[in-house]
């Protein structure tokens, strides 16, 4: 495990319905996020690599706004004192950030991830992270999406959320459930 990290990726308040002031709500956010808790608990017992990251967005922006409680990160992850926190501007989390850095100063050559959007974040983060030569597992019942819509088609969240979990396994990342993670850790 000490050279594996955990990464939280965008699990920040304006995706939770649950958050009364939610500006950018995802399907599911709170189940992957409860899953998501229970890898980071096996973390923190087991004195793991943790790395949070949240994205920031200028001030008065649709969600994420700087300075903002919908930017902050959901108590359902929040960070411990200790604990790394990245903040991003990119959907790729280590464009203009010190994450690859911060991995390699701590000899990670593993990485689990966990977070939201399926389809931005964690697909724009786990493909860097595996053309800087990570071995990357996504948690897909940790990972959470929303509805799109192109040229007038609604394609539902989880059929987003699908299409990318196996575009991301055919070429860039294990994609596991929580409980399969849970059995190897």
């Amino acid at each position: 495990m000490k050279d594996t990290a955990l990464l939280l990726i965008d699990f920040q308040n304006d995706y939770f319905c649950s958050f009364e002031d939610a500006k950018f709500e995802l399907v599911g956010a709170e189940n992957a996020s409860e899953n998501a808790s229970k890898i980071l608990e096996v973390f923190r017992k087991n004195s793991g690599n943790i790395i949070h990251i949240k994205h920031e967005n200028p001030e008065n922006s649709l969600f994420f706004s700087k300075g903002s409680n919908g930017a902050k990160i959901h108590k359902s992850v929040e960070a411990i004192e200790n604990e790394t926190v990245i903040t991003k501007s990119f959907p790729n989390s280590f464009k203009d950030t010190n994450l690859k850095e911060i991995l390699d100063s701590l000899n990670v050559k593993s990485l689990i991830i966990v977070g939201a959007m399926s389809h931005m974040c964690i697909d724009a983060g786990t493909r860097a992270a595996k053309d800087f030569g990570y071995d990357c597992t996504v948690v897909s019942d940790a990972t959470a999406t929303r509805d799109l819509e192109f040229q007038g088609v609604i394609v539902p969240a989880k059929y987003v959320h699908a299409a990318f979990m196996a575009s991301l396994e055919f070429a860039y990342a294990k994609v596991e459930t929580t409980k399969e993670i849970l059995k190897r850790l």
